[in-house]
């Protein structure tokens, strides 16, 4: 085992690969835990532990759940940066395969879940934490912290929904294998990936969270979207 580890082409991409996972269990472990277990409490509970929650475990849960997603991020990007330089260096080519489409399409919702944690849950929480940090010193609320809660709230429910069909993909790289040849509709796939995922990134910066605002609405519709995802890659490619 210690030769293969010590082997810069095994040994490194293991160890990332490790890394990626380990963070990864951090990142969307904390995604599901602020979705399916805080956020249920805080809707529940008084006034005094909301604000407790806010001054002092939010900070610290935040914390981990932005540093994983930015290492869960940074080492993916390397595995395809590296797993794209020996594909060229052996003459594959990179989009026409069934393990680069898969692997993309998991990457794509996986860079802007990590884009919305550091863009806007996270700016929005600090907003959130301030406030209540102020208030608890008999400062007056800050007006904005209501919508801020209202941003960062749909921007992790947008994870959620991403969160699903994002590790179907990135584990079906390595395991569902298909043909793709000249015949195969590769660019439209795109075309309509794109489009799909776009329209739902962009409801979750501007938009309503509608049947995503319940914990069984999300994780319904994070199924429900893994399997239309499915379906198009069957039928276009």
């Amino acid at each position: 085992m210690l030769d293969s580890l010590l082997d810069p082409a095994i040994g490194l991409m293991f160890v990332f690969r490790w890394l990626h996972v380990f963070a990864g269990i951090i990142w969307i472990g904390l995604l599901y835990y602020f979705n399916f277990v805080q956020g249920a409490f805080m809707a529940e509970t008084d006034a005094g532990a909301k604000s407790q929650v806010l001054q002092k475990l939010a900070p610290r849960a935040l914390w981990w759940f932005r540093y994983g997603a930015l290492y869960t991020f940074l080492t993916g990007l390397f595995l395809l940066m590296y797993r794209a330089h020996i594909d060229v260096k052996n003459g594959s080519s990179i989009m026409a395969s069934s393990y680069w489409i898969n692997i993309l399409t998991g990457a794509l919702m996986a860079t802007l879940m990590f884009l919305n944690v550091w863009g806007i849950i996270w700016r929005k929480q600090k907003v959130m934490i301030a406030n209540a940090v102020a208030t608890a010193a008999g400062q007056p609320a800050n007006p904005a912290a209501v919508p801020a809660g209202v941003a960062a709230t749909l921007a992790s429910r947008t994870n959620v929904l991403f969160s699903v069909p994002m590790l179907f993909f990135m584990l079906s790289a390595n395991h569902l294998n298909y043909p793709v040849d000249e015949s195969s509709n590769v660019g439209l796939y795109w075309v309509i990936i794109l489009v799909l995922v776009g329209a739902i990134e962009a409801n979750g910066i501007v938009g309503k969270a509608g049947p995503i605002t319940s914990i069984k609405g999300v994780i319904t519709g994070s199924f429900v979207l893994t399997a239309v995802i499915i379906l198009i890659n069957n039928f276009v490619i």
